[in-house]
């Protein structure tokens, strides 16, 4: 195989079913897809009055810099232009800050196991990995901390976690960055932090001022529902913002994307209402896994991470054939698991039927 010696030991991106190949192997008519965290609710009409209007103008590069997408959101942030970078999805941030900062003779920290981009990334640029295992789904920071020494050049932190939706405490951040060395990049990863209580979303801009390491990953991939234009942004101090837009590509994101995104902005009453949603159906679907005596990880997202009384994927699979698409632990480090997106009301209750007659297939012997 031509390329890194590295590449012989990973593998491409495998994705889940998809809702027509669901449709077309199973003969089956509706399909309902939990898989992916995407939002079920799609996006605000903002986004779609934006795209009736929009100027097609795409025989032109898109905009470098991103100008009024950046503006708008440095402003929304309360941080200057030039500490932002952006990226196809926060994926592309992953990449960016691996090729940055790792290299043969470098090592990196993570939790493990956690969102695997991390990893995947780090080796293809010839640095250990070291990972610290997750305590009940939680990131063990004491053991991180001692995990680092003079050659360690990221730390990662994803809070909600991926894929348990277990938060990092303010308070336990702050004592690690505290003792964390500032040659290292600290990532702190916050995909679905909109999902979050605001109790517990951290102070953005007063650690941004406090920690000059400290690197904050968002997308636009999530609760704005804009998974398909692929917009990813990284805050940080203007230095490090720098470093990452010498290595990033200089249209890395399309004109359309960035049009898309700030519109998406602009809607307040969606965001709000997606999470207010997302709380309700995520609260009802846990009780109803109470009702069953089937565990699961409490959490802050738009997806459950559950323990199931069989193998996952005989579970998944099990789902599948009945017409929902979920993910199983076994490819994300937590066997026996699930992780479930929270759909639309009518679609957790259908998915709830179904689970419960799962159940009782499980106690009669039906599926083992």
């Amino acid at each position: 195989m031509l390329g890194k010696e590295v590449l012989n030991q990973l593998s491409p991106y495998k994705q889940g079913m998809q809702i027509q190949e669901v449709k077309e192997k199973y003969q089956l008519s509706r399909i309902v897809k939990l898989a992916s965290n995407e939002n079920p609710y799609g996006f605000s009409p903002k986004v779609q009055q934006e795209l009736k209007d929009m100027a097609k103008d795409f025989q032109l590069y898109p905009d470098g810099y991103a100008s009024n997408l950046r503006y708008t959101l440095a402003e929304r942030l309360s941080v200057t232009p030039d500490q932002l970078v952006f990226g196809s999805g926060s994926d592309e941030l992953v990449t960016l800050i691996c090729r940055a900062f790792l290299g043969a003779g470098t090592n990196t920290v993570m939790a493990a196991p956690t969102f695997p981009q991390y990893r995947h990334h780090a080796l293809i640029e010839e640095a250990t990995v070291k990972e610290i295992p997750t305590k009940q789904g939680k990131h063990d920071l004491e053991s991180m901390l001692q995990a680092i020494d003079k050659d360690t050049k990221v730390v990662w932190l994803c809070t909600p976690d991926n894929p348990t939706g277990a938060v990092i405490l303010e308070s336990a951040f702050i004592r690690f960055m505290e003792q964390c060395p500032s040659h290292v990049a600290v990532v702190l990863d916050e995909a679905y932090v909109e999902f979050m209580d605001e109790d517990l979303q951290f102070d953005l801009k007063r650690h941004l001022k406090e920690y000059k390491n400290l690197i904050v990953l968002r997308t636009f991939s999530k609760i704005y529902g804009l998974a398909g234009f692929r917009v990813g942004y990284g805050v940080s101090n203007e230095s490090l913002a720098t470093t990452l837009n010498i290595v990033r590509g200089p249209f890395n994101t399309t004109s359309l994307s960035q049009r898309i995104a700030v519109a998406a902005l602009e809607d307040d009453t969606f965001i709000q209402e997606t999470k207010e949603k997302n709380y309700q159906v995520r609260s009802e679907f846990e009780r109803f896994l109470d009702s069953l005596h089937w565990n699961y990880y409490p959490s802050e997202t738009n997806f459950v991470l559950v323990e199931t009384p069989i193998d996952a994927d005989v579970a998944a699979d099990y789902l599948l054939k009945h017409g929902f698409i979920v993910r199983s632990g076994n490819v994300l480090g937590y066997p026996s698991t699930l992780r479930i997106t929270i759909g639309k009301q009518a679609d957790m209750q259908a998915l709830s039927s179904v689970i419960e007659q799962l159940d009782k297939d499980v106690q009669n012997g039906v599926v083992k």
